[in-house]
Parts: C-alpha cells; sequence; structure tokens
C-alpha cells in the first residue's frame, strides 16, 4: 500500500484536524453506495480508510513516522541475528543441517523452508510457494461495504449491538468512542473469505447517526433547548435539564434573558480518550398560556415609563 500521507494528500505536518479533513473528503467521494459500479472506487474508499486508521490515531502516527509499523499498521518484521553471511562458521545454524561446515552455504538439503517454518510457524506454511521454494502469500478475499444506524442514546453508551454483514454473517459492534456520523471503521477479517489458505478480507463499516428530536450535535458536545417559565427566568431557581440518561437539576440565575445558554460538563457523548463532551442547554422564556391582569398591567406600566 502507498504511503498513508500520499493517499490523503497531506504533508506528513498536517495537523489532526487536516487529516480528518482530507479523509472525509475522500470517503465522500469514494464511498461504495456513491460509486456501486466502479471497482476503482471501492479501492480507494478502503486504502482511504487504512490510511486514516493509521495517520489518523496519534499512537499509530508516531509509529509509523518511526518505521515501527508499514503503512497497513502492521509491524515491521525486524532482522534475525545469524542470518546472512559475515563471520559465521559458513553463516549457518548450529543444530541444524549444514550448521557446521555444511558445503551449501549454511542452508542445504531444502531446510530453508523448514528453518522458516520453525521460526514463523503457521503465518509462514499459510501461503503458496513461490521462486526459489519460499513461500508467497496468497491472494486475500475482498473487503465488503456495510451501515451501522445508530441513535444518539446508543452513541452515548458505547453500546453493543448486532450487525448482519452482506456476507449474511452476524456480528456484535460496540459502538467505538468518538465516532462520527458518516466514518467508516475497519472490522479486520469480517470480509468475503480468501482463495485457499488466504486471508478473509475486511468489512468497511459506516456509523449513520440517526437525528435526534432534542439534541443536536457538535462534535462530543451535544446542544438543547430548554423552555422556562417567565417566573423562573425572572427569579430564579432549579429547573430540569434532559440529558441522554434521563433529566438533571440545573440552578438558573435570577433575571434569566431568552436564548442564554449553560453548559453541563460531562453530559455529551464520549471522546476517544475517555472523556466526555458537554451539553450546551439554551434557555427559551416561555409566556403563561392565560392572559394574567397582574402581569398584563405590569407589563403596561413598564411601557409607559419607558414612553416617558
Amino acid at each position: 500500500m502507498r504511503n498513508p500521507y500520499d493517499v490523503l494528500g497531506v504533508p506528513k505536518t498536517a495537523g489532526e484536524a487536516d487529516i480528518k479533513k482530507a479523509y472525509r473528503k475522500l470517503a465522500k467521494a469514494y464511498h461504495p453506495d456513491r460509486n456501486k459500479d466502479d471497482a476503482k472506487a471501492k479501492d480507494r474508499f478502503a486504502e482511504a480508510n487504512t490510511a486514516y486508521e493509521v495517520i489518523g490515531d496519534a499512537e499509530k502516527r508516531r509509529q509509523f513516522d518511526r518505521g515501527e509499523i508499514d503503512a497497513e499498521g502492521r509491524p515491521r518484521a525486524t532482522g534475525f541475528e545469524g542470518f546472512g553471511g559475515g563471520g559465521g562458521r559458513g553463516g549457518g545454524f548450529e543444530g541444524f543441517p549444514g550448521g557446521r561446515g555444511g558445503g551449501t552455504g549454511g542452508m542445504g538439503g531444502g531446510m530453508g523452508e523448514d528453518i522458516f517454518s520453525h521460526i514463523f510457524g503457521e503465518a509462514f506454511r499459510a501461503g503458496g510457494a513461490g521462486p526459489g521454494g519460499f513461500r508467497q502469500q496468497a491472494a486475500r478475499g475482498e473487503d465488503v461495504a456495510a451501515e451501522l444506524s445508530v441513535t444518539l442514546e446508543q452513541v452515548g453508551a458505547e453500546e453493543k449491538l448486532r450487525l448482519v454483514l452482506p456476507t449474511g454473517r452476524e456480528v456484535d459492534v460496540v459502538v467505538p468512542k468518538g465516532v462520527s456520523d458518516g466514518q467508516t471503521i475497519r472490522l479486520r477479517g469480517l470480509g468475503q473469505p480468501g482463495g485457499p489458505r488466504a486471508e478473509p478480507g475486511d468489512a468497511l463499516l459506516t456509523i449513520r447517526i440517526l437525528p435526534h428530536s432534542r439534541f443536536q450535535v457538535e462534535g462530543a458536545d451535544l446542544r438543547t433547548t430548554v423552555e422556562v417559565p417567565l417566573e423562573d427566568a425572572i427569579l430564579g431557581g432549579s429547573i430540569r435539564v434532559p440529558t441522554l440518561t434521563g433529566a438533571v437539576e440545573m440552578k438558573m440565575p435570577a433575571m434569566t434573558s431568552s436564548g442564554r445558554t449553560f453548559r453541563l460538563r460531562g453530559k455529551g457523548l464520549p471522546r476517544k480518550d475517555g472523556s466526555r463532551g458537554d451539553l450546551l442547554a439554551t434557555t427559551a422564556i416561555v409566556l403563561p398560556a392565560a392572559d394574567e391582569a397582574a402581569l398584563t398591567e405590569f407589563a403596561k406600566g413598564r411601557r409607559a415609563a419607558r414612553a416617558a
């Protein structure tokens, strides 16, 4: 796979917001639902998703920049002492045929495959035979695209939801922290099966957050409107504010105007780091439903005083 920075079209110095913006632009342009007859678009979508998984995560980005993981987020292979030549007894391995002065440069009699199999185990034996007797990884299965619609309450509670994939497989998916509407997450190994002894593809799951009748989403924060009776706005007091987990009491000062916004900390949506956003409650003053003589006389007196 190409360098994740090149895939998303951002420099290595790009900030988190620029990386997310670039990813969302590509994901929208190449989403399989919008390009059902374009196989290349599906590949670009998968490539952009993988790139964002690597450099869109702060820790993985540091690991990639240090060369610890590759462009797909997999740990890079490191060297093994004893491989190759240079100062040993014929470059072999003690305890294996050809190890002490064997006439084949240290790997005679077809033992190269056995040595690698001993070191790497089933991961090495899973591929097909390639040039020189070494194994090559078989072609993996295709990725599949799926969508999951969730409510704000489910996002807030990080619920586990049952999902049926296009392959017919049923899986339980936990709504991830910090998820946003339209974000695509990769479920590794849950795509189409590959060929014999090949890895399956992945499932690319796009999250759709359903509209809410009471709350609007602003990142990890939520915004809502709270109706306040006129007398409470004038005199102050305790009012009930709805949240995702039920109503809470909030102290409101006297002479609160309509449109004033109060911040209830930690009553929003979960972030990636485990913290939570806030709930922004904006007041809307509500007048009495029926005409009240005292209130009407008060308003007339205020108007007359202002005119004078």
